[in-house]
């Protein structure tokens, strides 16, 4: 755990270990809404997709309590070299945590789209597997950073690279798709944002995973992310 030490005021432990646990509640949350707008998707449900969409607000007002918490923290305890750089962490990763939420909501709004269009029963399901990767993702970067664990954010870090090839994958995969068959465009159209907002989460996951190591070391890693991605220039009202 990052507290693995005491502070002589132990006020500053607990403010410090209530911030912690906001941002496992929020991380929580959010995992458990990118799963469930991946499977909302997969079984074309739509009464889930929508229960996605309302719970983003419980996300959103977690983030503002975590900033102002965070803010608080700085402005009354006055941290010095790691306790600051967790607090900082903490308030970024937060943001990122917010994104990745917001992503799924995306997911789950196209949904409802895509129940009116013709059976994309096989593409729909690649995107499922894709997402089960891009959760498992977020989760490793959570753990990272609440184990101190260097070697498993850099790991995390490493894995994005994977997730870049797949989305191009799909990326060539869904235009094939448009080309031979022009009836399912306006569909495959939404399958490839949901793909793109997919793959959007993983670079949540890789900055989350990022901010572990500065939190860690002091240094946010020098080496750039590896893009392998040729489909990056598809872009929608749903992106940051």
């Amino acid at each position: 755990m990052i507290l693995d030490s005491k502070h002589i005021n132990s006020a500053f432990d607990e403010d410090l270990d209530r911030l912690l646990t906001q941002l496992m509640t929020m991380g929580g949350l959010v995992e458990n809404a990118i799963r469930e707008s991946s499977r909302a998707l997969i079984n074309l449900d739509t009464e889930l997709a929508e229960s996605v969409i309302k719970d983003d607000h419980r996300i959103d007002l977690i983030q503002e309590d975590i900033d102002m918490a965070a803010v608080n923290c700085i402005a009354l305890r006055q941290p010095q070299a790691r306790d600051l750089r967790m607090i900082i962490a903490v308030m970024r990763i937060s943001n990122a945590l917010e994104r990745c939420a917001d992503h799924a909501k995306n997911t789950a709004k196209r949904t409802s789209a895509i129940v009116e269009a013709p059976p994309l029963t096989e593409t729909i399901a690649s995107l499922g597997r894709f997402s089960k990767l891009v959760q498992a993702l977020i989760k490793d970067s959570l753990d990272c950073f609440i184990q101190a664990d260097e070697s498993k954010a850099r790991d995390v870090i490493a894995r994005d690279h994977e997730i870049d090839q797949i989305h191009s994958g799909l990326f060539r995969e869904y235009l094939t798709y448009m080309l031979e068959k022009p009836s399912i465009i306006t569909s495959t159209m939404h399958l490839m944002f949901i793909a793109k907002n997919i793959e959007r989460i993983s670079d949540h996951a890789t900055a989350i995973a990022e901010q572990a190591v500065y939190m860690m070391t002091g240094h946010l890693p020098e080496d750039e992310r590896p893009k392998n991605d040729d489909a990056a220039y598809v872009a929608s009202a749903d992106q940051d």
